[in-house]
Formats: structure tokens, sequence, C-alpha cells
């Protein structure tokens, strides 16, 4: 029944007619988009991979609580739920980011042009505010290079700009497992100034036992408009969990048994054994506040150019976490050991200055940006035991103690020279990358030091426009990904910290097709290949401390298609397929020559056939979400999390009278109650790798607005 949707999906696309007549005569404006080239751009004519989820997707049919409740409809991308609110969505684009043991990296995420992840490429998808997003852009392939630090892709959140007489809107919803959801947002503009203010709590008991979470979130956006061709936009947000429960990770006979349940600690002396997370009470509080301005300045071209516009970014931001680990030997942990409690209080900034010329030459239009953009973040970090003499899961006597540093200085250049049928996109960025580290914990040796890192990162496209509805690209680059703060902190079975890690460096290759197909129909398909060398792989994991090392050359190779529809009716369709073969391209270890990269499913799908009424009052869905099984560990051995298919059901309603309007959405997720393995940590020592995802669950959501 699956296949054959899809089929029928992918075959409605194939509809005849004069493209361009018809889509001229649609009245919509094309897909516009900023990412890999950094200004207004079509999204059909960039030679890369990008797709844009656009608001109504994300606001109109969820509970806006994860990111990877859009982001399931994009190819070449995996964003997983993990039930884990403590260790946030687990991303991956063409299989970079798999690995992450908690948040994101090997993927760079920017909200309204303010980075959202740190200078060392680890960032936090929970920053992003949903309630009032515009769109998502989700780059993937050879131009992620232009963004430095990050191979695998790039997604940016845009929020929408105040605009119009002032509103007032108040969202509730509820779902499963005590999920429930309270926001309330107001926006509008007067005169030359557009505000834009939202505030949400999040609460849930959680699918996965011990791992209740709480959630508020704050954000204001203020657009304003001083002078002729300026703009000034200032934006400010906060995200605070206190006592994040964290349920950890289950063996896989644990999974089997419950897909709730978690790993009981056979080493408990209580007469009922417990579970590691409950015996040390794991979980996480952070404290997360950041603000930003960008100033945009139109001005005439230099030096003969047409024109000309500045732009200025600089934001600030401060983020405190104190995360409560669990590891089965606490009472006779070694000298060298940092304990189990994480504490850190980090202070980052940054700044982002570019100039972007547009003039004519040799009968066609370049476009051509140069820039500089630094980053710095500064971690007051402690360690503590995470017991007493009589008590676990408390904070005990330090065991570490230091200020950690790191700070990027990237020059970029890029341009763009269109003419008639030809784009040729090209870029530069040059990454000087430093680490240093001040040890004040000497009872278990000194780790003060440094690390340097540079790298510079060419990227080239070049895009043929076929006809007015068919165009074709090819593209490549050298990317490269230096390690995280966290990927550094430990050498091998509770080593020190890892002054030998080395950055791992990729080539990636590129070349597609963008295709209007009948009045109504896109289709975009991309084959790729990445070579890595010096890939960055869990060396030892355990108690949630994780090492790593460099391996040998790895090779991604892999097809992408999205297609999107819209037939007769009201009836419309959207199909996301990925196929990746990810690889090691040499052995090292016990891990053989082609064992599968933990982490990184071979083929995922996204399929959608929906329906919405002529007044838009009413619409319909049905999902099917379908991922291939996936790797836990680098040599293979170990049981695979299966391969799983799901369908999910939406309904949407919509009303207005008078000045006010009204939205309503259910969801009924996971119909046949599949039961499956949403994620794995990937490489835990203790076998630990399983975290299961829900069974059938339903959302329920209504809002009202009324506009002044």
């Amino acid at each position: 029944m699956q296949h054959r949707f899809h089929l029928n999906a992918v075959a409605a696309l194939f509809v005849a007619g004069a493209a361009q007549q018809a889509a001229a005569a649609t009245g919509e404006a094309p897909v516009v988009i900023v990412s890999g080239s950094r200004v207004e751009h079509s999204s059909m004519d960039f030679p890369a991979a990008i797709d844009v989820v656009d608001a109504e997707r994300i606001r109109d049919s969820q509970m806006r609580v994860n990111a990877s409740e859009s982001l399931a409809s994009v190819p070449g991308l995996v964003a997983q739920n993990r039930q884990n609110y403590a260790q946030d969505l687990q991303i991956s684009s063409r299989g970079f980011g798999a690995r992450s043991a908690f948040g994101v990296r090997g993927v760079k995420l920017i909200a309204d042009g303010i980075p959202a992840s740190m200078p060392d490429g680890q960032g936090q998808a929970a920053t992003f505010n949903l309630d009032m997003a515009e769109r998502l852009e989700v780059l993937r392939g050879p131009f992620s290079a232009v963004y430095g630090n990050h191979a695998g892709g790039v997604v940016q959140l845009f929020t929408r700009d105040g605009e119009g007489p002032p509103t007032l809107e108040t969202s509730l919803s509820a779902g499963s497992d005590g999920a429930r959801k309270v926001d309330v947002n107001a926006q509008g503009k007067a005169g030359n100034v557009g505000y834009v203010l939202d505030a949400s709590r999040f609460d849930t008991d959680g699918y996965r036992d011990h791992s209740a979470a709480r959630r508020d979130q704050a954000y204001a956006k203020l657009t304003l408009a001083p002078g002729a061709g300026g703009k000034l936009t200032i934006t400010a947000s906060a995200l605070r969990q206190d006592n994040t429960q964290d349920p950890l990770g289950v063996t896989w006979a644990t999974w089997r048994r419950d897909p709730r349940a978690g790993e009981i600690d056979t080493s408990d002396t209580a007469a009922i054994k417990r579970t590691f997370a409950e015996r040390y009470n794991t979980r996480k509080s952070i404290d997360h506040q950041q603000i930003g301005a960008a100033w945009e300045q139109q001005l005439g071209g230099i030096a003969g150019g047409d024109s000309g516009k500045l732009r200025v970014t600089a934001y600030g931001g401060n983020r405190q976490v104190i995360q409560y680990q669990a590891f089965s030997r606490a009472f006779q942990a070694p000298a060298s050991h940092s304990g189990g409690v994480v504490d850190f209080d980090r202070d980052f900034s940054g700044i982002d200055v570019s100039w972007v010329d547009v003039r004519a030459l040799a009968g066609g239009k370049l476009t051509s940006t140069v820039g500089i953009e630094y980053g710095r973040s500064q971690d007051d970090r402690k360690g503590y035991e995470n017991f007493t003499a009589t008590e676990l899961g408390v904070k005990g006597k330090l065991r570490r103690d230091e200020t950690d540093t790191v700070a990027s200085t990237d020059p970029y250049l890029q341009t763009e020279w269109a003419q008639s049928a030809w784009v040729l996109n090209a870029g530069l960025r040059h990454s000087r990358f430093k680490v240093d580290v001040s040890d004040r914990y000497l009872s278990n040796g000194n780790d003060s030091g440094g690390l340097r890192y540079s790298r510079t990162t060419p990227v080239a496209g070049l895009l043929y426009k076929v006809s007015p509805v068919l165009n074709v690209y090819a593209s490549a680059a050298r990317g490269f990904e230096t390690p995280t703060l966290n990927e550094l902190f430990y050498s091998g079975a509770g080593g020190g910290f890892n002054f030998g890690l080395q950055p791992a460096r990729s080539t990636h290759l590129e070349t597609g097709v963008k295709a209007l197909l009948g009045a109504d129909s896109r289709i975009d398909a991309a084959v790729f290949q990445v070579k890595t060398s010096g890939e960055l792989v869990v060396d030892a994991a355990s108690g949630g401390r994780t090492s790593y090392r460099n391996a040998s050359e790895t090779l991604r190779r892999g097809a992408e298609v999205s297609a999107d529809t819209r037939f007769g009716y009201g009836f419309s369709a959207r199909v996301a397929l990925t196929a990746l073969r990810a690889v090691y391209d040499q052995a090292f270890g016990n891990v053989q020559r082609g064992s599968r990269l933990p982490g990184v499913p071979k083929a995922y799908a996204y399929g959608e056939l929906a329906w919405q009424s002529p007044s838009r009052a009413l619409g319909a869905a049905v999902e099917t979400v379908a991922s291939a099984r996936v790797y836990a560990e680098d040599s293979n051995t170990e049981q695979t999390a299966p391969g799983y298919a799901i369908v999910n059901l939406r309904l949407t309603a919509r009303q207005e009278i008078g000045g006010w309007r009204f939205k309503q959405f259910a969801r009924l997720n996971n119909v046949a109650d599949k039961a499956y393995v949403g994620s794995v940590i990937v490489g835990d020592t203790n076998k630990r790798y399983y975290e299961g995802a829900p069974g059938r669950n339903w959302q329920l959501g209504a809002s009202a607005q009324y506009q002044f």
C-alpha cells in the first residue's frame, strides 16, 4: 500500500502541458532562498540541493516543540526526536552528525542570521522558536563549505517580521504522555517599527521512563527602518529547562521487553533493583539566553558597480548547563575521571561583516560577497563526582576545574555570474580555529594546552538552464569538520583532554536536476559523493563520557529526490526519498572495509497525500515515514535497529469571524502502533544503544487570534 502511494505520487508529477505559461497562470511567486548564496535567490536557479519548509507546514498541524516535526519531509536529512529532552534532537545530513551523542554537530544551525551552533560546531535545535517561524531552509552538499566548520549542511530558521495592525494570539495543545503546551504571541507594525513577541511553556511526562521535561521559551524581534535603504533587526531569545530527566539508552534485550523501560542497574543493592536513570537521577538543567542585531544598508556600488549592500551582524549570549550522568562503578572512579556531574557556564559572542556588490560583466550580472566572520565561546567548566558517601545522583567532590576557550576567524568570498542560460557560482573560505584549555584542577594531571587548526574550503557550482522549466547543475567543494569541545574532553578510556584529534577533511561532488512539470508540479533530484579522510569516530563511550579518534577514509554515495504536485479538487502530494551508501573505505581496528557508518540508514522516505477545501476551512492528510535499519557501532556486529514504516494522520480547520481567526488541528501518529527504535546512541561501550520511539499517540491543538 505504501509503495503504491509513493509510485502514484511520483507518477502524478509527469503532467503534460505548457509548464511555463501554466505556472505563470497560477500567480505564485518562485521559492526564494538565501542559504548558499547569502543573497536572495530563486531556489530553482541555484546549483545546490536545498529545500524550504514553509510556515503553514511548521505552524498549523503540530505542537511546534521539535524541529523534527517539520524536517521529516526534507530528503537527505534524518531528524529524530530521541524522546529525551535532556539531549535534544538527533539531526544528520547525508550521514554527517549521526554519531552525535547529544545536540547537533556536523550541521550548522542558524536563526535569523544568528548562529545557533557554537564555533566548535555543536548546536542545539531546541533554541529555535518554531511558533513564529516563517520558513526553514535546509542546504545539503558542497555549498555547505561556505559556512566553514560544518561538512553536512545548514539548517536556517527565519521568523516572521511584524507587519500590519496589531494581533494577539494564544494557542493551546495537548497530547499523549501528558504533553501540553501553551503559547501567547503578539505582532504588528507601528510606523517604521515592526515587533514580534512570543512566550511558551511545554510540559511532558515523557514517553520513556524517567523522561519528564519542562521547557520555557521567550522570543522578541524588532525591525526598524530608520533611513532610506536601511534595516535594523534586533532579536532576543531565552530557553530554560529545569531538571529535565534523562532516560538514557537501553540494551536490545531491554528494548524488546519494554520500549519505555530504562536499563536495570544490576549492581544496585536495593531489594527492588532500580534503573541507572532512577538510581543516579540522571537529569539536565539548561538556562540559555542571547541577543543579536543585524544592520543592512543599501548603498551605491563601488568602482563602477550597479549597487551594493553592507550587512553587519553581531550577537552575544550565555548558556549555563548542569548535567547529572550515570556510571556503574561510582565509588571506584579512577583518579583521572572527571566525575559524573558536568557544570559549565558559557559566554559566547560573534560578529559577521559582509559587503555585497552587484555589477554588469561580460553581458551578464556579477554578484559578489566578501566578508569575515568571528565567533568565540568561553566555558567556565567544572566536573564533580555524582555521589557522596551515602547518596548517588548528587553533587559530590570536585574532579574538574578549567576554562575552555574556542575561537574561529573566517574570511570568505563568494561570487555569482549569471548570463542568459548559464549561472556560475564560486566561493572560498579560510577558517582559523583555536582551542585553549586552562586547567586549574591538577590532582589528576595538568590538561592545560591548546590546539590550532586551519583550513581553506573552496566551492564551485555551474547551472545550465536547458529550458525555462528545466535546470541542470553540478558542484564540488572541499569541506572539513573540527572536533567539538565535547569530543576533545577525553582520550581513551578515562584519559584527559585529547590534544591529538585532528579535523576530518572531505571532498564533495554533486550533480542534479530541477524541473517544473505541468502547472503545479516540481521535482528536484541530486546524486552525490563524499570522500572523507580522518573521520571522527567513537573510541570509547561509557557513563555519558565519550572519547573519539580519527579513523581512516569513509565514502558516501547517494541520491535524493523531492517532488511536489497539486492535483485537482484540492489534493496535493509530496515525496522525499533518500538512498545513501555510507561506508568505511579503509579498515581500521576491528572494523572491516565496507562496514556501514553507524546511525545512518541506507534509505529514508517521506510521503504525504493531502486535501484542502477550496476555502481552506478544512484540511486532511496521510503521512508515511519509513527508514531502513541502522547500525549502532562501527564494526556492524551488534544488533541493528530494525527498519520501520509508520503512518500518521492529520486534520486541520480554520474559521474567521470579524477580527477573529481560529485554527484547530488533530494528529494521530503511528496509526498501526508500530514498535520501533527511533534513534541510536552510537558506539556506547555498555551496549545501551537504543532509544525507543512512541507507539500510537495523539495530539490536539487550537488557537485564537484577534486583529485590532
